[in-house]
């Protein structure tokens, strides 16, 4: 059993109760076609609608615009759910995409999109990542060009997650000079339209029902208006001012998959027999699972204070940034532990160990590598 949690003022009865009727609709609505969306490579876009028109896409998004208005741990609480039942992470990725539109957009940009976004009509994806930069957004290459009333994109794009099946894009562009001054936001509506095309989808190790992307701009044209804020040249305060939140998008996962994989690993060793006992029986295992316990115990604890931290307004970067490297680097561990304990079984595709061990390994990476989380963290030292 595990060690009692700290009740944070977030984990109200409501959002207890708004946590198992998601739980209850994510195992039966989604669970149950995951194999399927892993050999095919992606999630159906009419999938996340249903998902959007009962609340559960955008919930902490104000009614005007087609949420709930409560507070972000309700979004985290969706994650989390999600991440135990082994759906990846397309919903997060909406959601940031969202929040540049609500947070910076101009009331009739939010009128147009976020209603549409809240409901899974439009599934958001984010285009920053670029062949050769990677974490470096001073470094884009996409270029808008101003053509009149008109924004002329030029430009590619690469591991883009939801790219194949979004509607709806928030692509970072240097519509300036070299450097983070020279960075916009603009969404485009991929819908027929003329100039943008997918490219590959990208064969990866793990999360292989979430799509990721390959896309190209070729003189695509999108309106002015499609410019998210007032003036060019804000995108990358923009990027910038939103890390804390997404950062929680990956550390909630994180604690949530270092649960199931203790879980699961608990009644493999509980069953399995060897030498005439269990392999729980066994005294390293009982030290390796007790360790695991408390991975799992500190990086909630830690979460949970985050989340609190998040909903009070009083989450600052730092703290988003160590919980983001840190929850990342414990997940791998927790997972690699639990699978050792496996034997060959582990290394079998079938057994959701061996996806979990997989499927990890991305959280080091994007979001920011946590080698760069790790920079940010020291300059503030």
């Amino acid at each position: 059993m595990m060690p009692r949690l700290y009740r944070h003022a977030w984990m109200d009865n409501d959002i207890e109760s708004f946590r198992d009727q998601v739980r209850r609709y994510v195992r039966a609505e989604l669970v149950p076609h995951l194999d399927v969306w892993r050999r095919q490579g992606f999630i159906p876009r009419e999938v996340w609608r249903p998902f959007g028109e009962i609340g559960y896409l955008l919930p902490e998004l104000p009614e005007a615009y087609g949420g709930a208005e409560v507070s972000l741990a309700w979004q985290m609480v969706v994650q989390d759910e999600l991440a135990k039942a082994e759906v990846p992470a397309n919903s997060a990725v909406h959601t940031i995409a969202a929040h540049y539109i609500l947070d910076y957009g101009t009331e009739e940009q939010k009128q147009r999109w976020l209603s549409k976004l809240a409901s899974g009509e439009h599934l958001a994806g984010i285009a920053m990542t670029e062949p050769g930069c990677g974490s470096d957004l001073k470094s884009l290459r996409t270029r808008a060009r101003r053509d009149g009333d008109s924004y002329v994109i030029d430009g590619a794009k690469t591991f883009i997650t939801n790219g194949f099946t979004a509607s709806l894009l928030v692509v970072a562009c240097r519509t300036g000079d070299a450097g983070s001054k020279g960075v916009s936001l603009l969404v485009v509506e991929t819908e027929n339209l003329p100039g943008f095309r997918v490219g590959r989808r990208l064969e990866k190790i793990g999360q292989h029902a979430s799509d990721t992307a390959e896309i190209f701009f070729d003189g695509v044209r999108v309106p002015a208006r499609n410019l998210i804020g007032e003036v060019e040249g804000q995108g990358f305060v923009q990027l910038m001012s939103q890390l804390a939140y997404e950062r929680m998008l990956l550390a909630v996962p994180a604690a949530a998959v270092i649960e199931l994989a203790l879980e699961l690993t608990l009644d493999y060793a509980k069953q399995r027999k060897m030498f005439d006992q269990t392999l729980f029986d066994f005294q390293n295992t009982k030290f390796k699972l007790a360790e695991v316990a408390t991975m799992a115990h500190v990086v909630r604890t830690f979460v949970n204070d985050c989340i609190q931290r998040l909903v009070d307004g009083t989450l600052d970067p730092q703290a988003a940034y160590m919980a983001k490297w840190w929850c990342s680097e414990q997940q791998c561990k927790a997972v690699d532990e639990c699978l050792q304990m496996f034997g060959g079984y582990g290394y079998m595709a079938e057994y959701p160990i061996a996806r979990l061990y997989t499927d990890a390994r991305v959280q080091r990476i994007y979001g920011g590598a946590n080698e760069v989380m790790k920079d940010l963290i020291a300059r503030a030292l």
